[in-house]
Parts: structure tokens; C-alpha cells; sequence
């Protein structure tokens, strides 16, 4: 498994060319994006395609093969294959059939991005793209309101001001980095709340780029707030009109605690 730039072709490592060099046969996503970087390193090798629509029917193939001899690279268009890209049922079947699976390290949006965030890294969660549609992705922002990890999303450029006002209303004052075309040309980084970023991009022209999405957990404010304040404030929230378990959620969100602190001043 030999990992790929994420967009400066000078990010490879030299253990990485000479693997890529050396295969009978190098699975990839794109055979054209491939090419790309083999023509940059003078790499003559055949290209076989692995993407998410035949990889269940390929997989097979390629590790009878190997088992048979066959030395095989799987390489993603960019960063680290399998992570958010196609390649576990080759690693799954490879395994099953006994041939030794190698990784060869090199670039990663995700921790390229988080090295550079300024965010906590001791805990991280990587969690894929988020959701297209806005229900779905609501809840699943909704879902880790009560994280303490530094959470790590893709996003699709045509979904990213929609995605950072569902942000906005479902995580208000959670600290947000936005890493937008990680070691290219235009490598940029946006810091700063979700609503604040929204209205930078927004005000753009277009919005263009591999995004990475990173959410801090909420920060907690110099002095946590009274039994009495949170019970009041969950109160305030339930004769608006919310359920108990939604206001003690919000309140949880505005005061960045967990659920859980505030469920026992509610006892208090």
C-alpha cells in the first residue's frame, strides 16, 4: 500500500518510488491521475483501475494472483490508500489468501491538516465526509456534541458553506479550521468560528478546492457556570417549547460541557 502526494508531487518518499519501480503492477483509482506521478519519476509500470464500483469484483482476482506471485502497489489518486478511498477488500482478500501486506507511509490530508491546525492533537476522531443532505448531516454533528476529540471531516467544495451554516446552528462556538488545498499552490487555512469562515468563503466568487474540515471541542468558559444557572437555562429552553433532552443538549453546547454535567444539576 503505497501512499501518494495530496497535491505537491515532491511529497513522496524515495522507499515509495522504488516500490512503485519495482512491482509487476500498480492498482490505482485513476489510471490518468497515476500516470501523472509515475511520468514525474520515469516509472514504466502497468496500471490496472481499483475504485469503489470494481473493487468487490476485483479483489478476488488480484489476490489469487498475488498469492501466486504476483508483487501488486495499490496507490490512491492521492494521500494514503484506504483511508476514505477504495482498497480494504483487496487488503481483506490479500490477507485471507496469505500474501504479506506491506504499507509504505507518506502524505495524509488528515494529518497534514491537523499537524497544522493549531487544535488539540492528543485526540483526534477522523470521520470521513460528512453527509450530503442536510438532515443527515445535522445529526451527525448533532451526534458528537458531547466529543472531546478534535474531529476531522472531508467536504466536497459545492457543499461547504452549506455545510459550516449547519455547523454554525449545531455547534455554535466550537473553534473551526478550515484547511482548503493542502500543499499546493493555493494551500490556505481558514481559522476562526464557523459562521466567521462561512462569510469569507461566501463572499468569494466561487468556492473552489479539497477541503478539510477540523472542529475543537467547545471551550469552556473561565468559570463554569452555577447549578442554578444551567437548570435555569434548561428550563428557559423547555417552556420555548424544546423537550427536556433537547434543552439539556443545547444548554450542554452553549456552556461547552458535557451532557452529562449538566444531568446532575439537574438533580442538585
Amino acid at each position: 500500500m503505497v501512499a501518494t502526494p495530496i497535491g505537491n508531487l515532491e511529497d513522496i518518499s524515495y522507499r515509495a518510488v522504488r516500490i512503485l519501480g519495482e512491482v509487476d503492477l500498480i492498482a490505482c483509482e485513476d489510471t490518468r491521475q497515476t500516470r501523472k506521478l509515475l511520468d514525474r519519476y520515469s516509472i514504466a509500470k502497468p496500471l490496472e483501475p481499483l475504485h469503489e464500483h470494481n473493487e468487490r469484483d476485483r479483489a478476488p482476482e488480484l489476490a489469487r494472483r498475488m498469492a501466486e506471485g504476483l508483487t501488486v502497489a495499490l496507490a490512491s489518486d492521492a494521500g494514503t490508500p484506504l483511508i476514505s478511498d477504495p482498497g480494504y477488500r483487496v487488503v481483506r482478500e490479500a490477507i485471507a489468501a496469505g500474501v504479506p501486506v506491506v504499507p509504505v507511509p507518506g502524505a495524509s490530508a488528515v494529518l497534514a491538516a491537523l499537524a497544522a491546525s493549531g487544535l488539540p492533537t492528543d485526540e483526534f476522531a477522523f470521520l470521513g465526509f460528512l453527509p450530503p443532505k442536510a438532515g443527515a448531516r445535522r445529526a451527525e454533528l448533532e451526534s458528537r456534541a458531547e466529543e472531546t476529540r478534535t474531529l476531522v471531516y472531508f467536504e466536497a467544495p459545492h457543499r461547504m458553506l452549506d455545510a459550516l451554516a449547519d455547523l454554525a446552528a449545531v455547534l455554535p462556538g466550537r473553534p473551526v479550521v478550515i484547511a482548503r488545498e493542502l500543499t499546493k499552490l493555493h494551500e490556505e487555512f481558514l481559522r476562526g468560528t464557523a459562521e466567521a469562515i462561512r462569510a469569507t468563503l461566501a463572499a468569494r466568487p466561487s468556492v473552489q478546492g479539497e477541503f478539510v474540515i477540523l472542529i475543537g471541542r467547545a471551550e469552556r468558559s473561565a468559570e463554569a457556570p452555577s447549578a442554578g444557572v444551567l437548570r435555569a437555562t434548561v428550563a428557559r429552553r423547555v417552556a420555548e417549547g424544546r423537550s427536556k433532552m433537547e434543552a439539556i443538549k443545547a444548554t450542554a453546547r452553549e456552556f461547552g460541557l458535557a451532557k452529562g454535567e449538566v444531568y446532575r444539576a439537574m438533580e442538585e
